[in-house]
Order: structure tokens, then sequence, then C-alpha cells
């Protein structure tokens, strides 16, 4: 049987899709690949931008006791009628006026479903997808973090270890678009987390492009170039 592509299944574990035996098989790829735990956590933060956006809803008050209530009851065969007309109204046929909202509040249910369907698969068709990819190493060689750059400049940043960052400092992204050129920022970590950056006006990212995390003042170089310790630094390969 031919093997689905790693991203779907990835997605999948996200939305909670996946069985319990693929969701333990891509948490054990993700803890001993670097690269497969940051695809791993791009999934749940893309998928959990859009989840922030909808609001919660509490369940009413003994909702799933009536459920339950309700399949336990005896379904009652209705009676041979070939010349009646079939009542319509929700009267006729014994429906409450609660039976009536409940039937709403599914179907509205069903409505919000489909929307979000659609929003997730928009937001997978429009999601750019990296053209390098970059394993940062400390000076010890020990991968602290993984960049991947797309053709427009997007960059996403996954910490691999938690990094001491000194007190006063922030976490300061550079890449050199260019072999000859300046180091050109791509944006701060003041959370000392990974993230999300974009840039517009560079050259879109190239093989052995180089990429380093640097710790500077609060508020970034004051020099708009590296100035404090690298964190880590390594150069960019294209993902097959």
């Amino acid at each position: 049987m031919t093997q689905r592509p790693l991203e779907e299944r990835i997605d999948e574990v996200v939305l909670g899709l996946a069985s319990e035996a693929e969701h333990t098989e891509i948490e054990a790829l993700a803890a001993a690949d670097p690269q497969v735990a940051a695809r791993l956590e791009r999934a749940r933060a893309r998928f959990g931008e859009l989840d922030a956006t909808a609001d919660e809803v509490p369940l009413p008050e003994g909702l799933w006791n009536r459920v339950a209530a309700r399949l336990d009851e005896a379904p009652t065969a209705p009676a041979a009628s070939h010349g009646n007309v079939v009542p319509l109204s929700a009267k006729a046929r014994g429906w409450t006026e609660t039976d009536t909202r409940w039937r709403f509040a599914a179907l509205a249910s069903l409505a919000a479903s489909l929307v979000l369907a659609v929003a997730l698969g928009w937001s997978l068709l429009t999601m750019p997808q990296p053209t390098v990819v970059a394993v940062l190493l400390d000076a010890g060689g020990k991968p602290v973090a993984l960049v991947e750059g797309a053709a427009d400049n997007t960059t996403w940043i996954t910490l691999l270890d938690g990094a001491a960052v000194p007190q006063g400092q922030v976490m300061q992204v550079w890449t050199k678009p260019t072999e000859e050129g300046p180091p050109v920022s791509l944006g701060l970590l003041p959370s000392g987390t990974g993230t999300r950056l974009s840039v517009e006006g560079l050259p879109p990212p190239r093989r052995d492009q180089l990429y380093e995390i640097t710790f500077e003042p609060e508020g970034g170089s004051p020099t708009n170039l590296p100035t404090g310790p690298i964190h880590g630094k390594g150069l960019a390969q294209q993902p097959i």
C-alpha cells in the first residue's frame, strides 16, 4: 500500500482525525527528526490561528442525558398509509418547541462545520511551501533552531531547545540574501519562541544561504547588523 504524504498525516494528527497508532507514530517521528518536529509545530500553529477565530460555545446543561434518553427510545413503526398526506408541520409531527430549536441548532452547527472545512482547505492551499530549510547549530554543534524559507520571503522559525536569553536582550534572526552582501534582519523573537516572519524586497531564498540567530539589546541591534553572541547558525538546503 502506498504511504500517504507526511504533511497530510501530520495535518490529521493536529486536527484529531488520525488513529491512535498513527498519532503515536507521528509523535515518535517528531521526537527523532527535528524537521518532522518543525512541520508538526507549524501545523499546530497554522490550525491554532484558525481555531482562535471561533467563539467557544458551551453545551447546554443536560444535553448528553437527553441524547442518551432519545437513543434508548424504541422506534415506533409508522402505520401504513398510502392515501394519506404526510403532515409537514412540526406540530403535526408531534415536535415541541424545544425539538424545533434543537433542529435549527443542529443545522447551524452543520453550516459552521462546512465553513470551517472550507477555511481549512483555503488555508492549506494558500500557505506558501518552504523552498529552503536550514538547521541552525550552536558552538557545540547542537541543533537549536530550524529555519524554513519560502519563495515569498516568509520564514518560519522553530526553536528546538529552550534558549537562555540574557537579561535585557532579545533573539534576532538574520540572513545573507547574497554571499557578498551584509546580513539582513528578518525580525525579532521577543518571546524567545518560534514564529513566522515576513520581509519584503529580498530575493527568494537560495541554497547555501546563511541564517543565524544572535542575542541583541532589547528592540534589536542598534547598528542593524549582528552585534551580540551567536545562538545558532547554518546554511540552507533545498528539501527533496
